[in-house]
């Protein structure tokens, strides 16, 4: 059935790219004329030249296809773009090479820059947990000038995915469950790298990955399909992609899975008819790491000649390492098997992106090594970087009020794999530097304390250990301090791409760890740093205090102490809820209610449940506690009814009750009571994030709109119907506090 209805695909996309080439051939695009008129010039294998990318042999981030002939390849203009290298003299080097192709032509620069280039920041599902948009934004604009400093002019980030299962590595990559609180942070970062536009020195391109709906893995294992309904997909994985379209985005990248049956780098549906035709999308589309090649193994394509028909037609631009579009493409169009209006379509809008930073005026303006040595790590960039790990803290747990601690404590013992590990800070995904400076969580005490207080250590065990042997040493350590500061999680490798597990308890015998020293009665708090939601019952039941501090980059050290000692007063929100065990996932907020809804924790019989466990996650979305205490009341509505071109104003007081300031982050919940097609019993459309001082009040406001209270009918039509709707405010999802109702009317 497939190839039945290619002819007609064909005609209909051909058409299509002829109209964009018309489109943007006006007298009032000059960079549309400078690209037609360089097309003019060009040679069809130079044309496919420009949708080729190949690895540097430095670094590689994927399957490696060896090929010697490579740099031979950039000086006959047969290549677009090279990623993994880095640094001004080489990507200097290497653009020289270009510039000896017949016409010239200067090569993109792309590198995984995920959470910091120089500088390395948290990962980007611990700033998510900032709740802090403006925080977010930083965190990119930096990881954007220093990348650009360093002759690199794109990035492959965003990852804009929706994850709700924690098994899945790549959580760490992204915002984590909600699609509002995600739509958000899409934007934020993508404002953040692209700064102020294309074509400044300290901008580099975006790339919102991965299109689409890579994040609903099926098993959380990475690479595997997803199957999901029309209305899943548009109302949960499309719409932080559309926000990051909105705010620029000037590349996408497809993704590895296949989408109903159908790989996401061939899918028409996806990247033709939605990104580039409903949406609009001017910019370009480049494979994943050899996606258009694993076409083959997916089995939707027969060879390499047919994922790379199979990948044009779907509106794939660029091959990344696939080794398709490069050696197939001149033959297919020979054959009349594709159009050469799809290739000119793909080549506009990779030389546009060209023409916009600039690189046909000086292909080398990014390669400046002087700009470089001055902008990297520099001490503003430092900066950043602590202040973004101090918000992305989450306190979990603080009986009694533990925390924070006294500078004045004369004995601290630090125990456990992490407690002075520096390399485990960087996280996944990171740039790996030869002279990196991380700080441990060891080495920021001693920042923090000097020699007033004495640091006791022991390792305890490893992160992966299975042997106790170190136990006692540790339980010895314990017993001469007065409190315990306990440093467990994963390693750096735990999580991230390919790194997906069935079990995702604390690893090895680190939660036994805890139980040995918390048997010595001394104060224990807790760190536990991570990629991912992880499962440490016994220590949330016992523990006196847990912080969650994910892994928080070149500054991580720093931050927990600040942290520790209430220098910063913790203010994240979990992003992503924490399961109490695996057989619940995927566990979310946003669920549906069933027509059988559990009532409550015992009243479960014939009730959607579990025999075993509660259907509550452990730690809920939104969640996260403060050193102070903070009251809402005096909820007020300005109206009881509101029509569709109305907007409703919702207040209410919010004030610090407790002897330090901080921010609270107060959150808007709406159910849509009685609708067309079920809707989630609560769902995220609002939030302010707050700083109030001791016994300070604030008036807090929202604005409800027709688009707040819109969705997708039976009809997958965008709108709100009129009803009854819910209105939930409080601190996390599962901790409402102030709620009222009102009612949408025609």
């Amino acid at each position: 059935m497939r190839k039945k209805a290619l002819p007609a695909l064909l005609f209909i996309l051909s058409c299509s790219g002829s109209v964009f080439a018309q489109q943007n051939t006006g007298a009032t695009d000059p960079i549309a004329q400078k690209v037609e008129a360089l097309m003019a010039k060009m040679t069809l294998e130079e044309k496919i030249g420009q949708l080729n990318q190949y690895t540097s042999d430095r670094l590689a981030t994927g399957p490696l296809t060896p090929n010697s002939s490579k740099y031979q390849e950039i000086k006959d203009g047969k290549v677009g773009s090279m990623l993994n290298v880095k640094g001004a003299k080489e990507t200097r080097m290497i653009q020289e090479m270009a510039m000896q192709s017949r016409l010239k032509i200067p090569l993109l620069f792309g590198l995984d820059v995920i959470h910091g280039y120089r500088v390395t920041f948290p990962i980007p599902l611990a700033e998510a947990a900032s709740w802090d948009l403006n925080a977010i934004e930083l965190s990119a604009r930096v990881a954007g000038k220093e990348s650009a400093a360093a002759g690199v002019h794109w990035t492959f980030a965003p990852m804009v995915d929706i994850a709700r299962d924690p098994r899945w590595g790549r959580v760490m990559e992204g915002a984590g469950e909600d699609t509002y609180l995600g739509s958000l942070i899409a934007k934020a970062r993508v404002r953040g790298f692209q700064g102020k536009g294309l074509g400044n020195l300290d901008a580099i391109m975006a790339c919102a990955k991965h299109f689409a709906a890579y994040g609903a893995a099926i098993a959380g294992r990475d690479y595997n399909t997803v199957d999901m309904s029309d209305r899943q997909l548009w109302e949960t994985y499309l719409p932080p992609f559309k926000a990051a379209v909105d705010a620029g985005a000037a590349t996408f990248m497809n993704s590895f899975n296949d989408l109903n049956g159908i790989p996401a780098t061939g899918n028409a549906y996806l990247q033709r008819d939605i990104l580039k035709d409903k949406w609009n999308y001017q910019g370009f589309v480049v494979s994943d790491w050899g996606s258009i090649s694993e076409m083959v193994a997916h089995g939707f394509a027969k060879d390499n000649k047919d994922a790379a028909r199979l990948a044009i037609l779907a509106g794939s631009d660029m091959d990344m390492e696939g080794h398709a579009y490069l050696p197939n493409l001149v033959q297919l169009v020979q054959e009349k098997k594709i159009d050469v209006a799809l290739i000119n379509d793909a080549v506009r809008r990779i030389l546009r992106k060209k023409f916009e930073l600039g690189l046909f005026d000086d292909p080398y303006r990014f390669s400046n090594e002087s700009r470089e040595k001055k902008v990297l790590n520099a001490a503003e960039n430092r900066k950043a970087a602590r202040e973004v790990a101090e918000k992305s803290i989450v306190l979990l747990k603080n009986d009694n009020q533990l925390l924070p601690l006294s500078k004045s404590t004369k004995k601290i013992a630090v125990i456990g794999p992490l407690g002075k590990s520096s390399a485990d800070m960087k996280g996944f995904w990171s740039v790996t530097w030869d002279n990196d400076h991380l700080v441990s969580l060891y080495e920021g005490l001693q920042n923090k304390l000097g020699k007033q207080t004495e640091l006791l250590y022991s390792e305890g065990c490893g992160i992966k250990d299975t042997s106790r042997q170190h136990f006692a040493e540790a339980v010895a350590t314990a017993k001469q301090a007065d409190v315990v500061i306990m440093a467990v999680g994963e390693a750096f490798d735990m999580s991230g791409e390919a790194k997906s597990r069935s079990n995702i308890h604390l690893p090895g015998v680190q939660e036994e760890l805890i139980k040995a020293v918390q048997a010595t009665g001394k104060p224990v708090v807790v760190l536990v740093m991570a990629g991912r939601p992880l499962i440490f019952n016994w220590t949330a039941d016992n523990a006196n205090a847990i912080l969650y501090t994910w892994w928080l980059g070149s500054e991580a050290g720093n931050a927990m102490a600040d942290v520790l000692f209430g220098d910063y007063n913790p203010a994240g929100k979990l992003p992503m809820s924490f399961p109490r065990a695996e057989g619940q996932i995927p566990v979310f907020y946003a669920s549906k209610s069933t027509g059988r809804p559990a009532l409550d924790e015992k009243n479960t019989n014939y009730r959607s449940a579990y025999l075993d466990l509660p259907n509550s996650p452990r730690y809920a979305f939104g969640y996260g506690l403060s050193y102070s205490n903070f009251d809402f009341s005096d909820l007020k509505l300005n109206k009881s009814k509101l029509s569709q071109n109305e907007t409703l104003q919702v207040s209410f007081t919010l004030k610090n009750t407790g002897k330090y300031a901080g921010e609270e982050v107060a959150q808007l919940y709406l159910q849509d009571v009685a609708a067309s097609v079920t809707r989630p019993v609560k769902e995220l459309k609002d939030f302010q994030k707050v700083f109030l001082k001791p016994g300070e009040s604030k008036t807090i406001s929202f604005t409800i709109d027709k688009e707040k209270l819109s969705f997708y009918d039976q009809k997958m039509t965008w709108g709100a119907e009129a009803g009854e709707f819910k209105l939930m405010i409080g601190n996390s999802s599962d901790h409402i506090l102030l709620q009222d109702k009102f009612e949408l009317v025609d």
